[in-house]
C-alpha cells in the first residue's frame, strides 16, 4: 500500500468510525448522583447531574415511604420501578439488587444507588462501567458516579451530604450535587441535572408524593439554573403543604406551612403575590383579620389583577376591604 493510499484507507475508517457514533446507540449516561432518605421528615429522593442531555428523565426513581433509585451507567430504566416494587413488598436494597443483577444480562455495564425508606442502602458499579467508577453508602444514603474525574468526586458527595444535616433533603441533595461538581464531577463537562423528593401527600392538593420534581435537561451551566427551580420548589412544597391542610380544615397546621412559604417566597417575586394572596385566605381561617388584610393588600399591590378575584373569592368573604 502507498502512503497515499495508506493515508485514504484510515480516512475511511475514521469517517466511517464518525458516521458509525452518529447513527449507532446513543451516548451512556455518565453520571454522578446521590440517593438519600429524611426518615424523621418522611422524605426519599434523588439528584442527579451528568454530561448529558435530559438526565433526570433516565437515572431518578423515588416513592413515599418505600425508598429511591439511581439506575444509571449504561443505564436499564426497568431497574427503578423494578426495584422500588420489591422495596415497596419488603425486600432491602441489598436483596433487590441481588435480583436486578441477576435477572439482567448487561449488568457488568450497570450502574444503581438504592436507599430505602427505613435508611438501609447499598450502591453497585459493573466491572465495565467506564472508569473512573464507583460509590459510597451508609445509613440512609448511597451516592455513586461513573466517567469522572475520579473518587474525590464521590468523596466529596458524601461528606456534604453528611454535613448538612440540619437541612431540608433537597437541600442536602443539592449540596452533594455542588460538592461533586466543584471536584470535577463528570470528566466530559455539564450538561443536565435534576432533583426529585417525595414525601406522602406533598403533591398539589396531596394526591400525589411529589414533594420536589425539577430538572434542567441541557444547559452549559446546570447548577445555577436547577439551584434557581429549587429555591422555587421548596416555596411551592410550603405552599402545597399550606393549602393542601387547609382544605382539610387543619387552619393551624396550614398557617404554620404558609408563613413559611411567604417568607421563603421574600426572594421569589414571581410567585410572592399569589403565596400572599393564599396567606390572606389562611389567616382569615384562622381568625387573623388584620393580618388577612395586611397579606391581601400587599398581594393586591405587587399583582393588581389578583383584585378582581379577590371580589369574588368566598375564602375571602369575611373581609370588608376594598380591593378594587
Amino acid at each position: 500500500m502507498t502512503p497515499r493510499s495508506a493515508v485514504i484507507a484510515l480516512a475511511a475508517v475514521a469517517a466511517a468510525s464518525l458516521a458509525g457514533a452518529a447513527l449507532g446507540a446513543p451516548p451512556r449516561p455518565a453520571t454522578f448522583s446521590i440517593v438519600a432518605t429524611d426518615r424523621e421528615a418522611g422524605e426519599v429522593g434523588v439528584a442527579v447531574a451528568s454530561r448529558f442531555f435530559a438526565v433526570g428523565a433516565v437515572v431518578p426513581y423515588a416513592r413515599a415511604g418505600v425508598g429511591g433509585v439511581a439506575a444509571q451507567a449504561n443505564a436499564n430504566t426497568t431497574w427503578g420501578p423494578r426495584g422500588l416494587d420489591m422495596l415497596a413488598e419488603g425486600a432491602t436494597p441489598a436483596e433487590a439488587l441481588r435480583v436486578l443483577i441477576r435477572t439482567d444480562d448487561g449488568n457488568d455495564a450497570r450502574q444503581a444507588g438504592i436507599v430505602s425508606a427505613a435508611g438501609d442502602s447499598v450502591t453497585f458499579t459493573g466491572p465495565g462501567c467506564t472508569s473512573w467508577a464507583g460509590g459510597r453508602s451508609g445509613p440512609g444514603y448511597a451516592v455513586q458516579g461513573n466517567i469522572l474525574t475520579g473518587e474525590k468526586v464521590v468523596a466529596a458527595m458524601e461528606a456534604a451530604f453528611l454535613a448538612s444535616t440540619r437541612r431540608p433533603l433537597a437541600e442536602r441533595l443539592f449540596a452533594a450535587l455542588k460538592a461533586g461538581d466543584a471536584e470535577g464531577g463528570d470528566s466530559r463537562g455539564r450538561q443536565s441535572a435534576a432533583i426529585v423528593v417525595c414525601r406522602a401527600h406533598a403533591g398539589f392538593n396531596g394526591f400525589s408524593d411529589r414533594a420536589v420534581d425539577v430538572r434542567v435537561d441541557d444547559s452549559p451551566d446546570p447548577f445555577r439554573e436547577i439551584a434557581r427551580l429549587l429555591a422555587m420548589a421548596l416555596v411551592n412544597d410550603d405552599w402545597n403543604r399550606g393549602w393542601t391542610a387547609f382544605t382539610q380544615k387543619r387552619f393551624a397546621e396550614a398557617l404554620a406551612a404558609q408563613e413559611r412559604a411567604a417568607a421563603r417566597a421574600e426572594s421569589q417575586p414571581a410567585m410572592l403575590p399569589e403565596v400572599l394572596y393564599d396567606l390572606a385566605v389562611i389567616r382569615l381561617a384562622n381568625g387573623d383579620r388584620p393580618g388577612a388584610e395586611s397579606a391581601l393588600a400587599r398581594a393586591v399591590g405587587l399583582n393588581p389583577k389578583l383584585a378582581a378575584q379577590a371580589r369574588a373569592d368566598k375564602d375571602l368573604a369575611g373581609l370588608r376591604t376594598d380591593t378594587k
